[in-house]
């Protein structure tokens, strides 16, 4: 919703915007020079914000006289037909779209604001989603020749979008700065660490096995409960390289494309939710077993994705998508298969158990609902989305109780733990 118009707010920033009456008269080269400022420079992020802002207020002069915080459709075809041919032809079409679906013969000031500056609001999808007009250009997949970097960026987007207006503005937006770091980050930080411990243990498979395993500052340990690094740290460490086989795959196959399109801090909080979701989980349903491996963040991801998938699934146009996600889940079942076989298979060295499963079903738990609420709303702001609120607060509490439980459920309850490695 549109409360108040960009030359109102730039007056509020001391800048003083003169509003044009209706019938007053505009220069055409005037018009002409601000509007194609507006269309050209706008989308370039190297803009300064007070030149955005000033001629933000000379566009709301030309095209809202009244102050309304709206412009009529009319005037707003006008801008796209003259100066249609500066702007992404995929981003022009979305702007068609948006004067087409609105019934009501304006288009608030603020949406058009926001499409330039590439930040879409909740009103903006809206009036995309719910308009008259389908987009009757050819699809994203049909266009030729696409350099290699171009092919991958409509591979991801037709892997991660289920909309084809989203992948469209994805594939005109993406610019491959900055890179999928943090999946690729973590991976290599796993790999390092299991190779060392591989070396230092002289095992690769089955490491738990290995006395001095646990012995490590990484992995989680109930009688370590108290070292707060480790509900975290056992990610980097793996029961084998069974273990970190089949993560890694995961991981990558399904965390750097989900990076690339909802970015490092999207990916980062549902992968993190997942991991702390999954020690915490250990610690109040298996209270005497350690954890190691990814699975926790692993899982919320995967979970995530393939829920997304099934909720959209007549939009999702990713090719064998029903073979595909079988197999993301034949994966995930051997996976967990195994981690629930070594956590009832005689440990080592007893009386410490072998690593516990729960860590897998927590990040399944993150995935399906945290998760899909920031899988579901590209580029869209999460904090005005009440549903990942509803999901964050409760993701919250069960943290809160976490640290509770972790703090005196042991000593009420008089549990038995193992000795400490």
């Amino acid at each position: 919703m549109c409360h108040s118009s960009p030359a109102v707010a730039a007056n509020a920033e001391g800048e003083e915007i003169e509003v044009l009456e209706e019938s007053t008269e505009v220069l055409p080269a005037a018009r002409k020079r601000t509007c194609q400022w507006y269309l050209s420079e706008v989308p370039n992020k190297r803009t300064s914000p007070k030149a955005l802002l000033a001629h933000s207020g000379q566009v709301a002069g030309l095209y809202d006289p009244e102050s309304s915080g709206f412009i009529s459709t009319e005037r707003f075809r006008d801008l796209l037909e003259a100066h249609g041919s500066e702007l992404d032809p995929h981003k022009l079409e979305v702007l068609l779209a948006l004067a087409d679906g609105n019934a009501d013969g304006k288009i608030c000031y603020q949406d058009f604001v926001n499409l330039m500056s590439n930040k879409r609001s909740n009103s903006f999808r809206r009036a995309i989603l719910q308009g008259s007009r389908q987009l009757k250009s050819s699809s994203l997949r049909e266009e030729v020749g696409l350099g290699l970097s171009q092919r991958l960026v409509r591979h991801v987007a037709y892997e991660t979008l289920p909309r084809e207006v989203d992948r469209k503005w994805y594939f005109d937006s993406y610019t491959y700065c900055p890179p999928p770091w943090l999946i690729l980050a973590i991976t290599i930080a796993e790999m390092v660490v299991f190779v060392y411990y591989g070396l230092q243990l002289d095992r690769w498979v089955l490491q738990v096995s290995s006395p001095s395993f646990l012995k490590s500052p990484l992995p989680y340990h109930p009688q370590r409960r108290a070292q707060a690094w480790r509900y975290l740290s056992y990610i980097f460490m793996h029961a084998g390289i069974e273990h970190l086989g089949l993560n890694m795959a995961m991981q990558l196959l399904v965390g750097v494309p989900l990076e690339m399109v909802h970015g490092a801090a999207r990916i980062g909080l549902i992968y993190l939710c997942g991991v702390l979701a999954g020690s915490l989980a250990v610690s109040v349903a298996d209270m005497t077993a350690p954890v190691v491996g990814s699975s926790g963040g692993v899982y919320a991801l995967v979970s995530a994705h393939l829920a997304n998938v099934v909720m959209n699934w007549s939009g999702m146009k990713c090719q064998f998508k029903l073979f595909r996600m079988a197999m993301a889940l034949v994966c995930m079942s051997v996976e967990f298969g195994r981690a629930v076989w070594l956590r009832f298979y005689p440990p080592a060295f007893p009386p410490c158990p072998n690593p516990s499963f729960v860590a897998h079903l927590g990040g399944v738990v993150v995935g399906l609902t945290l998760g899909v609420v920031v899988l579901q709303n590209y580029e869209q702001r999460l904090q005005e989305q009440s549903l990942f609120w509803i999901f964050f607060c409760v993701y919250a509490l069960f943290v809160f109780c976490g640290i509770f439980w972790n703090i005196f459920a042991y000593s009420l309850l008089d549990v038995k733990l193992p000795p400490a490695p």
